[in-house]
């Protein structure tokens, strides 16, 4: 009897019931709860009218949908879209700090919003950090503290197609100061502007990774590349460059000498880095696959995107060059219910599952169905591996690789693996009380 059809949504990770979502935003640990926002249309499963999704949790597993936070509104600065930002703390209540945008990209800057005493958003008439001179546009605001002193970033792009992170003083949070560029595509040596080549930088995230040697703690600068060159994917996934931070000049320069995609995988963008409690924590977007699932399929669903599991990055010494190494976040384990069980055929239905590896083998996943095996994901020389799928969401981890794959079961279609070496599995859910 054929199995039916597994069930594409992701239930364990951040996203509502229905419509649109992208970027993470104002990742936070506020008193011991976990508030993670996002880009979302709550209307449809577009990206449009974009809002502040938000939910809660109190350990990292299990998320309550919250009422949205920012919405855009009319003839304000924020009339054409609340895009993505941070939260932070300010005279000791958190503020969420967004993207303002008036209508036209180009006219974008920084705002500020801050908590009402019923828990809402009160959202600024005035931007924070207005348009820029000399550039196309520029977003995504995030903040860093370097010796105590806190400083903004936003990620954009120049007239004459340049990358660039902005630094701005943001010791007033209503009110930021221009102090220059942290970081310009031509700054960087050839091999890395191949690397983070774009004509605007998005999302910039600057995180101090640690290292069990304090001498050798690095700092990472994340950027996702957008484009609009002709046959390059506009949004054409994540670099991480490695350095150091010169506070010899006039305001912080970040100075890389390494760097690799974040991401391996397909349908990975956008992520979000918090640091707490010595941890580096991020989240990304995952968008919907149109290789496997079609415009008419996602409007016919309702819904749009989501965020991946929090990962862990830390920093790893690999022979030839330090690199970014991701993780899956411990308190995952949590959704560990029984043993994965697989069926004499090699095959397994259920939504949700998680494998792991302690040795060196090659390892596959596939569906396979009535109309034959379909490879969704596969490791050549993998000497470790841990692999999470929930709905149409794949994430894979091999020896500190992170990649983001989706995948869509059709009728009659159960996953499959196959691998060289041991494997444990589980199938994941909620945690049990």
């Amino acid at each position: 009897m054929p199995h039916p059809r597994l069930d594409p949504f992701p239930r364990l990770h951040v996203r509502p019931p229905s419509g649109w979502v992208n970027d993470p935003n104002g990742i936070a640990c506020i008193d011991g709860t976990w508030h993670v926002f996002y880009q979302h249309n709550p209307d449809a499963p577009v990206h449009g009218n974009i809002c502040w999704g938000h939910a809660t949790s109190d350990d990292l597993l299990t998320w309550t949908d919250e009422p949205i936070a920012l919405r855009p509104r009319r003839q304000t600065i924020d009339a054409g879209g609340v895009w993505s930002g941070v939260a932070a703390m300010a005279d000791d209540e958190p503020v969420l700090v967004y993207t303002a945008m008036p209508g036209d990209p180009a006219q974008a800057g920084a705002a500020v919003a801050r908590r009402r005493q019923d828990g809402t958003w009160q959202q600024s008439d005035q931007f924070a950090a207005p348009p820029a001179p000399g550039l196309r546009e520029m977003r995504d605001p995030f903040l860093v503290s370097v010796d105590g002193r806190r400083y903004a970033l936003l990620g954009g792009g120049r007239t004459d197609g340049t990358p660039v992170v902005l630094i701005y003083d943001a010791t007033d949070l209503e009110r930021w100061e221009l102090l220059g560029d942290l970081l310009t595509g031509p700054d960087l040596a050839p091999d890395l502007r191949q690397l983070a080549h774009a004509q605007i930088w998005e999302c910039p995230q600057l995180v101090r990774l640690p290292s069990a040697d304090e001498e050798r703690h690095r700092w990472a600068l994340i950027v996702s590349l957008w484009h609009d060159e002709p046959g390059v994917p506009q949004l054409d996934g994540v670099t991480v460059l490695l350095g150091e931070l010169d506070l010899t000049g006039t305001h912080p320069r970040f100075l890389p000498d390494a760097g690799h995609r974040l991401d391996d995988g397909p349908d990975f963008y956008a992520p979000q880095a918090i640091v707490h409690q010595g941890r580096v924590l991020l989240w990304g977007w995952t968008w919907e696959s149109r290789s496997d699932r079609t415009d008419a399929e996602v409007e016919a669903a309702g819904w749009a995107g989501a965020l991946t599991f929090p990962r862990e990055l830390f920093l790893a010494q690999t022979a030839d060059h330090p690199q970014v190494h991701s993780a899956p976040a411990a308190e995952l384990t949590g959704l560990r219910r029984r043993p994965l069980t697989v069926t004499e055929n090699g095959t397994f239905a259920m939504p949700a599952w998680e494998i792991t590896t302690a040795e060196a083998g090659e390892v596959h996943v596939r569906l396979v169905g009535p109309n034959g095996i379909r490879e969704v994901w596969s490791a050549a020389a993998a000497t470790s591996a841990t692999v999470l799928v929930d709905g149409s969401v794949l994430e894979a981890f091999v020896d500190g690789r992170a990649s983001t794959v989706r995948a869509y079961p059709r009728a009659g279609e159960t996953w499959q693996v196959e691998a060289s070496c041991a494997v444990t599995g589980w199938e994941l859910g909620p945690p049990t009380p």
